[in-house]
């Protein structure tokens, strides 16, 4: 089963690493093991993009751009 949310590719990301560090991986499995791993990777860093975006939106409906709850 393909993680979904941000947690879950976090812990496969983490499994997958550990599988890596197998010193009894054929070099095969440890490149399909990477490029899946980096697959998962880039999807959890664009689920932190969509949630920064989501997070801006709730900002700017409550504070306005000049009110700035950072500042």
């Amino acid at each position: 089963m393909k993680p979904k949310t941000f947690e879950e590719k976090l812990e496969y990301s983490k499994e997958i690493l550990e599988k890596l560090m197998n010193p009894e991986i054929t070099l095969e499995e440890s490149l399909r093991l990477y490029e899946e791993g980096i697959k998962n990777i880039k999807e959890a860093q664009n689920l932190i993009e969509k949630a920064k975006t989501k997070i801006e939106i709730i900002e700017q409906k409550h504070f306005g751009e000049d009110n700035d709850p950072r500042d």
